[in-house]
């Protein structure tokens, strides 16, 4: 069975000695197309694919279309929303992620850009410090608690919202559960988003909750752009001249916002979470083991789709 590992934006080569480790000694045969330009060559690439494992890159219906043989699609990942999911089912195809690989890596982030708000994005003048602020987590998923780990190291009070996640997992890890969103927003001085892009929660993240936020209230994005209704923002950093946002997520609004809101919003200028070496071999290597897992004894665990 061939093993096709497609990436525009190739993994680090000690990731991709690594794949290729598992992928052979499970007795698969491993392909590489790396840093290709033209879809015409992914097209080609998957026609005799089993399986594909791929970062940020496209997979539709025309992808699939043309993998006859495919099996499983693994996004090295948290999310997958570069993959069309209908489309997989509809060609019985089974798509995973790898949850928690660049967990450490995105909270790491978090703070890096939290601190640097706080700090008036190193300025000259004078900022706050994070020691008993308060921190709000929506979403506790694994990257929610690097955060809320991280935070404890900062000394800093913190709370949490997830519907789907028990409150005793919470507890355990020192984070008061929070069952009402707008007091997550009103409740704390640093708000962390980690939702993902679903119809329930595009554009959920506007004006009603982020003027909610106390006096120098700092929302951080490191999630999805598409949660966070920009005009609706945009109105509250107008009308708020005291809060901050700052995202690893890069807002269709992203110049009139650096014009307007100049040294109180900061944006990466690519989604950087992941970015990390580690990050990069840890979800490499995940995505070929889940690969053989399949395989090899059908094991699913991190199916996506149904």
């Amino acid at each position: 069975m061939k093993v096709l590992v497609a990436t525009e934006k190739p993994f680090a080569a000690v990731a991709v000695d690594g794949i290729r480790q598992v992928i052979e000694e499970a007795g698969y045969e491993l392909e590489l197309l790396e840093k290709y330009t033209d879809r015409a060559d992914l097209l080609a690439a998957v026609a005799d694919a089993d399986a594909l494992i791929i970062r940020s890159d496209k997979v539709d219906a025309e992808v699939l279309d043309a993998a006859k043989q495919l099996k499983i699609v693994v996004r090295a990942g948290a999310g997958y929303d570069n993959v069309d999911l209908a489309a997989a089912t509809a060609h019985d195809v089974c798509v995973e992620n790898t949850p928690g690989q660049n967990s450490n890596a995105v909270a790491e982030l978090v703070f890096g850009m939290t601190v640097m708000a706080v700090r008036n994005m190193y300025n000259g003048t004078s900022g706050t410090e994070l020691k008993d602020k308060r921190l709000g987590i929506h979403a506790f998923g694994q990257v929610g608690r690097n955060v809320a780990r991280i935070a404890k190291g900062f000394g800093m009070e913190v709370s949490a919202l997830d519907p789907y996640c028990p409150d005793q997992v919470m507890t355990e890890a020192g984070v008061t559960p929070v069952h009402d969103l707008k007091s997550l927003y009103a409740d704390n001085d640093v708000v962390s988003l980690h939702i993902p892009a679903t119809a329930e929660t595009k554009g959920s993240v506007g004006y009603d909750l982020v003027t909610l936020m106390p006096k120098g209230g700092v929302l951080v994005n490191t999630a999805r752009k598409e949660v966070i209704d920009e005009p609706g923002l945009i109105e509250a950093l107008r009308e708020r001249k005291d809060l901050k946002y700052v995202a690893d997520v890069r807002p269709d609004a992203a110049e009139e916002m650096e014009k307007e809101f100049a040294g109180r919003v900061f944006f990466t200028p690519k989604k950087m979470g992941a970015q990390t070496a580690e990050a990069n071999i840890n979800a490499g290597i995940a995505a070929a083991r889940q690969v053989v897992a399949f395989l090899r004894d059908g094991i699913d665990r991190f199916r996506v789709n149904k």
